[in-house]
């Protein structure tokens, strides 16, 4: 099963709220996930942005694919 970190849209119309989760790549969006990893909130003055590094770590090293916005989030999260 080939897995993909990515974000997953909640909130209300024009309040997005994201969560950052391990899916199987050929879900939806916002489908079944595997494990919630943390979370993005882009509504707020600043960003606020809660990720669990050391698990999203354990999922790279198994072979989970990062995407491009989870990857800048990442290196936000981690300055």
């Amino acid at each position: 099963m080939a897995t993909v970190i990515r974000l997953s849209r909640g909130g209300r119309k024009k309040r997005p709220f994201y969560s950052v989760v391990v899916m199987d790549e050929r879900k939806r969006r916002d489908g079944a996930f595997i494990e919630k990893l943390g979370y993005f909130d882009p509504c707020t003055d600043p960003e606020v942005i809660e990720l669990d590094l050391e698990r999203v770590k354990a999922w790279t090293d198994q072979g989970a694919q990062v995407s491009d916005r989870v990857a800048s989030l990442i290196v936000k999260a981690s300055a």
